[in-house]
């Protein structure tokens, strides 16, 4: 693992990497010492920043992982894959990289359906399964393109490839802190003006939205495939589904693709961006979850 001065915010709690994974370099921070490890995969516009509350809240009973995805934050940018497939053999070769056996593994919004990817193809990997305000193509996530019903603009915009490169560098504080964040956040001052700094900052860099695309644009190019994953390797580990405002869009998406013990926790009264709004009750849920799954595995 090579440590690295942090090239942006940080917080006393963690230590930031920098490694080479599956052709690309991974930004991460580390933190804790004892306990099972938890990873954690942000959503949009967010990068590992993004759990800088929950951290140090998981952190006092788990060894804590939180990644920047390739294309996002301070991880490699270069020419190359940024669809699903591909990011999700870097959560692989990212666990193998720890080397701490299987993980418990935390994923919000759209890397949802990564971390589901990643989850049901190496199924070794991974302890449990938490989703937090996501949802999956096939089960739910591509109504939010249709902008005719309940969808929004910004995800076929986003989807779109070379638009966003194209039209957001200049622009990047427009649409991150002038429309997104005040969009999505439920809860008066749990994203400060740094917080947003900081987020601007990673955005703003060189060929910043080459990850956002890759992602938005696997929505539309799907075509039937996580669903056909979905019938042939359901989640078979303890799935957790935290809902916010969306409840209970995440229960219904990924209870459909659980095969093994469900559980659906409501947090009320925040917006969508749970782990920045309500560290303190998703820590709790997570902690609770994660603690039944441990003891299930001592027990056997």
């Amino acid at each position: 693992m090579t440590i690295i001065t942090p090239l942006g915010a940080t917080i006393p709690q963690v230590t930031h990497h920098l490694t080479p994974i599956n052709g690309t370099e991974i930004h991460y921070v580390s933190a804790g010492t004892s306990g099972s490890p938890i990873v954690l995969v942000h959503g949009w516009p967010e990068t590992w920043w993004a759990f800088r509350k929950l951290i140090p809240l998981l952190a006092e009973t788990h060894r804590v992982y939180a990644l920047d995805l390739r294309g996002f934050g301070d991880s490699g940018n270069a020419e190359g894959d940024y669809d699903e497939h591909t990011v999700a053999e870097d959560l692989h070769q990212f666990v193998e990289h720890l080397g701490s056996g299987p993980v418990h593994l935390l994923a919000q919004d759209i890397s949802g359906g990564v971390a589901f990817r990643f989850a049901a193809t190496h199924p070794a990997d991974v302890l449990s399964f938490t989703a937090v305000e996501s949802a999956l193509v096939g089960f739910g996530l591509e109504a939010l393109a249709d902008v005719n019903a309940f969808g929004s603009w910004h995800v076929g915009f986003l989807g779109a490839p070379g638009i966003p490169s194209l039209l957001l560098p200049g622009h990047e504080r427009d649409l991150i802190a002038g429309w997104a964040y005040p969009m999505m956040n439920g809860t008066d001052g749990a994203v400060t003006p740094a917080d947003l700094d900081e987020s601007v900052r990673t955005y703003s860099r060189a060929d910043a939205w080459r990850g956002t695309e890759g992602l938005y644009h696997s929505i539309f190019t799907d075509k039937g495939s996580t669903k056909a994953l979905a019938e042939s390797n359901p989640l078979a580990v303890p799935v957790l589904a935290v809902g916010g405002v969306n409840y209970p869009f995440t229960p219904d998406a990924f209870r459909a693709v659980s095969a093994g013990e469900f559980t659906a926790v409501h947090i009320e009264n925040v917006g969508h961006l749970v782990a920045q709004e309500a560290p303190e009750s998703l820590a709790a849920a997570v902690l609770d979850f994660t603690a039944g799954v441990d003891e299930g595995l001592r027990v056997v």
